[in-house]
């Protein structure tokens, strides 16, 4: 028997057009001569839907879509995929996460997800009903298989024996002799997150004595990145088969061979990281009909890499660069721009700010009496800057990239209206290092970031001669405790994590003002961060 994997990038909600790319790769798995095809979890309604559920005609939509997608289907040939399907209990919740095994002429088959996360970005629990997993055997031509959808196999206990299950349901589940073990994902990137994959599914293969499947979601919804990698492990948990990251695919494995279309090579962390970026940006500009980017040039390094990314993901002519010089900018901060976004073939913009700022501060001079050099200069300048580059938003219908990073959202080392202004935040989950680990990636090759940018101390230039580590740490240090207190929520032992928790706490309601943040880590700002804003734990 001769399997597919799909993995496939959904648009949420545009069931037309998530049946067509279905119907399309199924096609694909007919041409290679499969019996069966397996798709990702949500595979016609996307993930997550989250509060769209709310409206229960756009389920009925999809329902629609789904027998439209039967009538169309080839002849022999299995498909397995996911949708959200409906609670025909008076009881519960409204809808179950399923997978359908359908097939030309024959009645669908359902099977319905049974654990349901409810931590970092997950929400399922809101309007899934949990399935039974005992029900999730099933035969296609003469083979046995078992059925799980994503978090059906993560209750494993980890090597120091904590899981986030009391029970593990699959210790439930009577096991049967099987052929394999199916597991429809979306599974939400993050650095690391490949090892845990293969270790919960591993466990699985084991303790059913068959190989698995593991089908994974490819694409960003909003700041989530699904970033695929789906793979088939045989029942001692060797790799057999992988698809690409980060890019839709179609591979096929012979089950009684073990024969496999193409193997992918592991790709190096770095470009991992950088992929996993510039698939956020496209997906959430292409998937909002954003056309358009364009974002501050400060010929520091932040913009450089934001600027990078973008053109890897929408290409030089639909990315603009503004320079917004004043009266405390270093003159080689304008023409680092400039070269800048020379190398890289974008259209640059230079609007002075310094008029506007000594209007606007004389006018505020006379109204509040302001007297000396305050915080009060130093923001005035980066909502100048904010100001100005929402007016091109207005005027080009262009969306404005946020350019800070993971250090300095967690050390409040932002302004809001200012620089926290904008569409999109894709550096916002990445520390200090990672940034600059990304421009040195990026000049690999030869130049593209100018060095000088690279190597010149990072400065806010809002005051003379200003660095960041005025204000903030050494960033090795603030990166590290950064990573220690936001990802791992460990007590503040050094020096700086003593300075940066209480500086944590108070910036929340920043936080809550800025735009989606790329999650790349296990525990970003976002939505799989929920911290109040009043409270007084601000040392503890």
């Amino acid at each position: 028997m001769r399997i597919a994997v799909a993995q496939i990038n959904p648009v949420l909600a545009d069931f037309q057009f998530n049946k067509e790319k279905i119907l399309d790769f199924v096609n694909q798995a007919v041409q290679r001569k499969c019996d069966l095809v397996v798709f990702p979890e949500c595979t016609l309604f996307g993930y997550h839907p989250f509060d769209l559920l709310e409206r229960e005609k756009l389920v009925a939509k999809q329902e629609s879509e789904f027998k439209d997608l039967i009538k169309k289907l080839p002849k022999n040939i299995g498909v397995i995929m996911g949708l959200i399907t409906k609670n025909p209990a008076k009881k519960g919740r409204p809808y179950f996460n399923s997978a359908a095994l359908i097939a030309k002429g024959e009645k669908p088959r359902f099977f319905h997800k049974q654990l349901l996360p409810t931590g970092d970005v997950f929400d399922e629990a809101r309007f899934i009903e949990s399935g039974d997993l005992s029900k999730n055997y099933f035969k296609w031509k003469g083979k046995k298989f078992f059925l799980t959808i994503c978090e059906d196999i993560w209750a494993w206990p980890d090597a120091k024996g904590n899981s986030p299950y009391r029970e593990n349901p699959l210790s439930k589940v009577k096991k049967q002799k099987i052929d394999m073990v199916i597991n429809l994902s979306a599974s939400p990137y993050f650095v690391g997150k490949m090892k845990q994959r293969e270790y919960v599914t591993q466990k699985t293969a084991a303790y059913f004595n068959a190989p698995i499947m593991y089908v994974n979601l490819v694409g960003a919804q909003d700041e989530i990145i699904f970033d695929g990698g789906s793979f088939v492990l045989d029942k001692k948990g060797k790799k057999l088969l992988t698809c690409q990251q980060f890019s839709e695919d179609i591979n096929v494995i012979d089950l009684n061979t073990q024969e496999v279309w193409n193997k992918n090579p592991k790709l190096e962390a770095i470009e991992e990281l950088r992929r996993a970026l510039v698939l956020g940006i496209r997906d959430f500009c292409e998937k909002t009909g954003i056309k358009k980017v364009h974002l501050g040039l400060s010929g520091g390094i932040d913009s450089a890499v934001v600027a990078a990314l973008a053109v890897d993901a929408l290409g030089p002519a639909n990315v603009v660069g503004v320079g917004l010089p004043g009266p405390f900018n270093a003159p080689q901060s304008l023409t680092l721009a400039k070269d800048l976004a020379s190398n890289m073939g974008v259209d640059f913009k230079t609007v002075e700010i310094g008029p506007m700022y000594e209007s606007v501060l004389k006018a505020l001079n006379k109204g509040l009496g302001l007297e000396g050099f305050s915080i009060v200069n130093e923001n005035l300048q980066a909502r100048l800057r904010g100001l100005t580059l929402m007016a091109w938003s207005n005027k080009e219908n262009s969306m404005l990239l946020t350019t800070g990073n993971k250090s300095e959202y967690a050390s409040g080392y932002s302004t809001l209206y200012g620089d926290m202004c904008g569409g999109l935040a894709p550096l916002g989950d990445l520390t200090k290092a990672q940034v600059y680990a990304l421009a040195r990636y990026y000049n690999k090759q030869g130049e593209v970031i100018p060095q000088e940018i690279i190597d010149r101390p990072p400065s806010a230039e809002l005051r003379p001669n200003q660095k960041d580590q005025d204000s903030l740490p050494e960033y090795d240090d603030l990166d590290k405790a950064v990573t220690y207190l936001v990802e791992k929520s460990g007590p503040a032992k050094s020096a700086t994590e003593k300075w940066l928790l209480p500086v944590l706490m108070r910036t929340e309601f920043k936080r809550w003002q800025a735009p989606p943040i790329l999650k790349v880590s296990q525990h970003s700002f976002g939505r799989g961060r929920r911290y109040p804003v009043a409270h007084r734990a601000r040392e503890i």
